[in-house]
């Protein structure tokens, strides 16, 4: 299994607890970096889980056993962790903003059993986002030192961001509520309008609420430095479908199918073709299949364009297949018969329509490139 490495919020040396939120915007911040140059990073949702399991406070000063057991439940290979103090600053000793940020950063090598260098940047808290990409940079090539990327390229492609922005950004990952983090994550774009990551997150709550105009808006942003951004591609393509517009949806998916081939970036490839008659959907949708065979999803949609075609035995052992795999499926069963009578499409009888996909396992496929390039 390829090295998978997590990254704990910054511990709160500042005494001021409404300070808490830079010790995730950090956390945040050296993650996105370091995924967006092909490291295996463990989400925020899978550490924030872990932290609920364990009955830990986010913002709890950590001990070394608890970071190990942290590290071993997210089956970490390496855990990056650290600390941040903020000194007066010279000009404006009670204006905390304006003060001198220290930000420290160690890794632990759970495989080794042994604690890595210290990583230390310092500078004013204005300087918070660039500060942050430089640890993050610190603790890149000391876990991946052949990279091809230099520290100057690293850091243009990084640009700032506000100190507000980042923090409205952060509120909102925090916030109880939909419509809190909407109001925060807008906040963010608006202080900063090429913030990626507030982008990014609200396509995703405007496609909740099945927005799609608002939420393809929102995916366009999203920057192709950002670890989100093939996600955010293959978001846009179903924002597309589900507007009508198959041809745009079509070009999304194919884009995204050339780096990031995931079956169901082919099945809903496959669907955008079948509205547009072309004939490559149904070995989009055949790829699909082939790549996950136990998905009763898949052995419907190569069903349903076989029986577009008249080829009624061929859609009958698959409709057969879906049904093996889920009894429940009503549709399936009536489509089955359907085949069984060789009763092809009608005008007067409403045809199925082709199962999207609107999950992006990203993760997977990198952790399998992961394995291969070591092997």
């Amino acid at each position: 299994m390829a090295d998978t490495a997590a990254v704990l919020p910054l511990f709160n040396y500042t005494k001021s607890a409404n300070l808490d939120w830079i010790g995730e915007s950090v956390a945040e911040r050296v993650r996105e970096s370091l995924a967006s140059e092909g490291l295996l990073l463990s989400s925020r949702e899978e550490r924030t889980e872990v932290y609920r399991r364990l009955s830990i406070r986010p913002t709890a000063i950590l001990t070394r056993a608890t970071i190990f057991k942290i590290g071993q439940s997210l089956d970490a290979a390496q855990v990056i962790f650290g600390q941040y103090e903020l000194g007066p600053a010279t000009a404006d000793p009670n204006a905390p903003i304006h003060g001198t940020l220290r930000l420290t950063g160690f890794v632990i090598d759970l495989k080794h059993l042994r604690l890595g260098p210290t990583f230390t940047t310092e500078g004013p808290m204005t300087d918070l986002s660039i500060l942050q990409t430089k640890l993050a940079w610190l603790v890149l090539h000391y876990l991946a030192p052949n990279l091809s990327i230099t520290e100057a390229e690293f850091m243009r492609t990084r640009p700032p961001v506000r100190v507000d922005a980042l923090e409205s950004y952060i509120r909102g990952l925090l916030a109880p509520s939909d419509d809190a983090k909407i109001k925060l994550f807008t906040q963010a774009t608006k202080i900063d309008d090429h913030y990626s990551e507030p982008a990014f997150q609200l396509g995703r709550l405007y496609f909740g609420r099945k927005q799609y105009r608002d939420s393809s808006l929102w995916f366009d942003k999203v920057a192709s430095t950002d670890s989100h951004y093939m996600e955010a591609m293959f978001f846009l393509g179903l924002c597309r479908f589900y507007q009508g517009d198959y041809e745009s949806a079509v070009k999304q998916f194919t884009s995204v199918s050339q780096s990031v081939p995931l079956n169901e970036v082919y099945n809903d490839l496959g669907a955008a073709e079948s509205h547009l008659g072309k004939p490559d959907a149904l070995d989009n949708f055949r790829k699909a299949l082939e790549g996950d065979n136990a998905d009763p999803d898949y052995w419907f949609n190569v069903g349903l364009m076989l029986w577009k075609q008249g080829q009624f035995a061929a859609a009958k052992e698959k409709f057969t297949a879906v049904l093996e795999r889920n009894p429940q499926d009503q549709e399936a069963s009536d489509m089955l018969g359907r085949v069984t009578r060789n009763e092809g499409p009608k005008p007067s009888v409403a045809s199925p329509k082709e199962r999207m996909k609107v999950t992006f396992e990203e993760t997977a496929f990198l952790q399998l490139k992961a394995e291969l390039k070591q092997k």
